[in-house]
């Protein structure tokens, strides 16, 4: 008995604090719209690689992520949300300059694909946080049908 009362406890201390880690609606906007941007802004330096599994990829990634900002604006404004513009972490914009001081080359390339497989990880994680534990529906509901896009594009990622 004393197992099972710590297994309970355990699983509602744990289920607690992963919803006390969910980000708030106006926070996941936030976080949201800085991952697009982050997205789009470096695959727009991408699209004339040399490579043509990179340069398809970053195509991919405007439209993907262009499309995504669309649904989560929408939602928040569902939700009765303000939306203000994104504004790229330190993180995101280190990572920005990086890339552009790199050549182009299979360098500048290999850098792409790391930052990007970083960057779909932590939107992975964001987005299915967010479509279990968020509190606004409409964003939540967003957030559920990103997931596998996002899984898609780290699933391609795998594969370069």
């Amino acid at each position: 008995m004393t197992g099972k009362l710590f297994a309970g406890a355990a699983f509602a201390l744990l289920a607690t604090a992963a919803f006390a880690d969910t980000p708030k609606p106006s926070e996941f906007v936030e976080k949201a719209g800085a991952s697009d941007t982050f997205e789009v802004d470096s695959a727009k330096l991408m699209t004339t690689s040399k490579n043509p599994a990179v340069a398809k990829f970053a195509r991919a990634m405007i439209a993907a992520h262009t499309k995504s900002t669309t649904m989560v604006k929408a939602s928040a404004k569902a939700d009765h949300l303000m939306v203000k513009a994104p504004s790229l972490t330190v993180g995101q914009r280190t990572d920005i300059t990086a890339l552009k001081a790199v050549p182009a080359g299979k360098t500048k390339d290999d850098l792409y694909i790391k930052q990007q497989k970083a960057a779909h990880e932590d939107a992975l994680a964001l987005m299915k946080d967010y479509s279990m534990h968020g509190s606004a529906p409409h964003l939540k509901a967003t957030a559920a049908e990103i997931v596998p896009v996002v899984e898609m594009h780290a699933g391609m990622l795998a594969h370069m």
